[in-house]
């Protein structure tokens, strides 16, 4: 994780949080994650999650809407800009997982490894070769 967090700094000014906020926003069908299901999937405090989106949306990579329903349920929206950032993010992470992962293991190794991980929760939610956000693959 060091070393992807550091290519994604270097590369893009992204932490490893920054980088899964964006892939869990674009996987989602609008693009939109209530504040508080997004601290609960990236293991944050609502606290937490706040300075981290507070960071991404100065950037114009996020932004914010109210739900017309609930005036106390506050989303976060990926912005055209963060999905742009994510695209080029996700080659960084591929690289660095390609050089850390993929050049240490023969292909029936991979192959073996890419069906134990399929076998996990969420595992099966895309393959090796699209695996870069739900809104990326259509966009």
């Amino acid at each position: 994780m060091r070393a992807v967090e550091a290519r994604l700094r270097a590369e893009h000014g992204l932490s490893a949080n920054d980088f899964e906020t964006l892939l869990h926003l674009s996987r989602d069908e609008n693009g939109a994650l209530r504040r508080i299901d997004l601290a609960e999937r990236l293991r944050l405090t609502p606290s937490g999650v706040t300075r981290l989106l507070d960071g991404l949306e100065e950037a114009g990579l996020t932004g914010r809407c109210g739900c017309p329903a609930d005036a106390r349920v506050t989303y976060s929206v990926i912005t055209h800009d963060g999905l742009v950032m994510l695209r080029l993010a996700s080659c960084t992470h591929a690289a660095v997982c390609e050089e850390l992962i993929g050049a240490r293991l023969s292909p029936a190794e991979l192959d073996e490894l890419s069906a134990l991980l399929g076998r996990l929760p969420g595992g099966n939610d895309c393959d090796a070769g699209s695996c870069t956000g739900g809104t990326l693959a259509t966009g």
